[in-house]
């Protein structure tokens, strides 16, 4: 009599890793909300005190010092961060103008089964023209996605971060 091995392999392990989308590179995020311009890498290492104080003015935590930055030659910049959804990262790209306004955000990896529904272009639309003096608050200036809501909360405190990095490590004196 022959005996089988069983092996069980959590249901959580493989509906996260089923589900993961890469949307683009980083490479075609930045040709996309850069059409035919140069981008020179420009990233930064925050100081204890530069982290203080964009935790200060975004109210959201920085997790790590370092900052993904590329700056274009009129003063704009693309910048890439991680937010999480309800438990997996996912990598989020913001493209300021040269008046620290936001030109653009993109979603470009995300990896769960739900909340998913950040990538569509009408959410992501409204954080255009906004600025570090914008609210930036879920079900204030910035609509709710019902199902979605954690992941909409983390890619608005994700870019409100991202806009305050900016004003205090990144922006010209």
């Amino acid at each position: 009599m022959q005996h089988s091995a069983w092996v069980l392999i959590p249901v959580a392990a493989i509906s996260a890793a089923a589900y993961g989308t890469t949307y683009m590179t980083v490479e075609q995020a930045q040709a996309e909300m850069f059409p035919g311009t140069q981008l020179t890498r420009a990233f930064v290492t925050l100081s204890r005190e530069q982290a203080l104080e964009i935790e200060k003015r975004a109210g959201v935590g920085v997790h790590k010092p370092q900052v993904q930055a590329w700056k274009s030659t009129d003063g704009s910049y693309f910048l890439l961060d991680e937010a999480i959804g309800k438990h997996e990262l996912f990598t989020i790209a913001v493209a300021l103008n040269a008046n620290s306004s936001i030109r653009r955000i993109e979603i470009l990896d995300y990896k769960e089964s739900y909340g998913y529904e950040v990538r569509n272009e009408s959410w992501r639309k409204q954080f255009a023209g906004k600025s570090s003096t914008a609210t930036l608050k879920l079900g204030d200036d910035i609509k709710n996605i019902s199902g979605a809501t954690l992941s909409c909360r983390h890619v608005t405190e994700t870019v409100k971060r991202l806009l305050a990095t900016y004003d205090v490590a990144l922006k010209p004196s």
